[in-house]
């Protein structure tokens, strides 16, 4: 039952939206976004060098996407299928404090980390 990874390729694309729209759906309906338009920033977006699918028993069960930014790693988004929400998962996958990442704040929808340089990892 262990989390893995694997990195994505381009064909992971229709997965990945699949999942994001899945979870996102009821907030763009709240917000009154027009999902045409939402769906073409998403492929703009979307950049399968930085995704990982994640893995549970050799099963696909969610994406996370990441990348350096101005010598910070920033998690841009984090799925996780609707079977196995619940579970545990996301956090499992979130517990960058262990590797000295620590939550600054939050708003409505995400946390913002950081890790100051020079922390050792863990």
């Amino acid at each position: 039952m262990a989390i893995a990874f694997r990195p994505a390729t381009a064909v992971d694309f229709d997965y990945c939206a699949k999942l994001y729209f899945a979870a996102m759906g009821q907030a763009l309906d709240e917000l009154k976004l027009d999902r045409a338009a939402h769906a073409l920033s998403f492929r703009d977006r979307w950049d399968f060098k930085e995704v990982r699918i994640i893995r549970r028993d050799g099963s696909d069960i969610g994406w996370l996407q990441s990348r350096i930014e101005v010598h910070a790693l920033f998690l841009a988004q984090l799925f996780v299928d609707g079977p196995y929400r619940g579970h545990g998962i996301g956090t499992e996958i979130m517990h960058y404090e262990r590797l000295g990442f620590r939550t600054t704040h939050e708003d409505a929808r995400k946390f913002y980390m950081r890790r100051e340089p020079g922390n050792a990892l863990e």
